[in-house]
């Protein structure tokens, strides 16, 4: 993590992963804005080729990971390669779903260039790919040789993307640090002017609150499930929306609506539910459902989660800001009545 660091990337491509030869896998936005620049900082190390996709959640899907796959194998990529994912959250799923199972399974670089990569989705080795079913329900954990967020990219980024990246990091402070979580109330101002130490400074939390829960549970049989918290909700709305939210957008929506639903099962203490929505909104982030989306349709794709058991929707909620919540047994997710999920969303229409 620092500002810069794509200037650098020979020097860290040789150092974490050498390779026969490089795959850069952007979408068109990004790979508009800064593929050339890292296609040709890669070469510098070992011939590179850069290869795109239409930007949108919408396309992060398995048919994209056939396309992109067959043009690695096209540029004569082999099991001595690597690919570099630049861009989003979007970007580092899918490149890192086709590093996964491209020979089953190649070296991988993430090179995250949004405040939510950064924290989140670069972090932790999930990959996959979205489906009609639901989302993210294809996929398989394969762990980055390094991640490289150079905190210069951020500049370029889009407000909205600046602000949906946000939640994640509310989140970790409501899962893990009510320290974290005060500092970012605090220093919303120069977030959102995005001074460059303040933002250096929540990557670099947000990294060590998410990476400290996946080194104790990187397959998520367990503890992992708590950075979870919103995405029960907020994937079903995502989806829902026809992905028109951006993905910090559904989660902000989600955790909002999953601190309602754990005061009403008396799991979540009210005031710190409040100050959540509050903290959501003071930084411009959605916590109603967005019109025309209803509550039987959100509990069908609720279902589908990666959570449920049984048949029936679990979620990862939290007992007060700082401190996730877990059931009498130690499992870190929660069941769900239909009936009081159902009230929760009508109430959110």
């Amino acid at each position: 993590m620092g500002a810069g660091l794509l200037g650098d990337l020979p020097a860290l491509l040789s150092r974490y992963c050498p390779a026969a030869r490089y795959a850069v896998i952007a979408d068109s936005h990004v790979g508009e804005v800064y593929g050339p620049r890292v296609r040709d900082e890669a070469a510098r190390v070992a011939p590179t080729t850069l290869h795109t996709f239409t930007a949108g959640e919408w396309n992060k899907t398995r048919e994209n990971w056939s396309l992109l796959t067959d043009q690695l194998l096209a540029a004569r990529l082999g099991r001595d390669g690597a690919v570099l994912a630049l861009g989003g959250g979007v970007t580092g799923d899918l490149a890192g779903f086709v590093a996964a199972t491209l020979y089953r399974g190649i070296s991988c670089v993430q090179i995250p260039t949004t405040l939510l990569a950064m924290i989140d989705s670069s972090v932790g080795g999930k990959t996959g790919v979205d489906t009609a079913t639901g989302k993210n329900l294809v996929g398989a954990f394969h762990q980055p040789c390094v991640v490289i967020a150079d905190v210069d990219t951020l500049a370029t980024l889009p407000k909205n993307q600046l602000v949906a990246g946000m939640a994640e990091a509310l989140k970790h402070g409501a899962v893990a640090d009510r320290g974290y979580f005060d500092l970012l109330l605090e220093s919303r101002e120069q977030i959102l002017l995005r001074d460059p130490s303040t933002l250096a400074g929540l990557v670099a939390r947000s990294v060590e609150i998410k990476a400290g829960v996946v080194a104790e549970d990187e397959k998520e049989h367990g503890k992992r499930a708590v950075l979870n918290f919103g995405h029960t909700v907020g994937h079903a709305v995502e989806a829902a929306s026809g992905y028109g939210l951006l993905h910090g957008e559904a989660v902000a929506i989600g955790m909002a609506l999953e601190a309602e639903l754990g005061v009403r099962l008396s799991v979540t203490d009210a005031a710190d539910a409040k100050l959540l929505r509050t903290a959501l909104e003071r930084f411009n982030l959605p916590t109603e459902l967005p019109a025309g989306i209803r509550a039987d349709r959100l509990i069908d794709a609720m279902r589908h989660d990666k959570k449920s058991r049984d048949d029936r929707i679990r979620a990862s909620l939290i007992r007060q800001i700082g401190e996730p919540a877990r059931g009498e047994k130690g499992e870190w997710t929660t069941p769900i009545d239909d009936r009081i999920l159902a009230g929760v969303l009508a109430a959110a229409e």
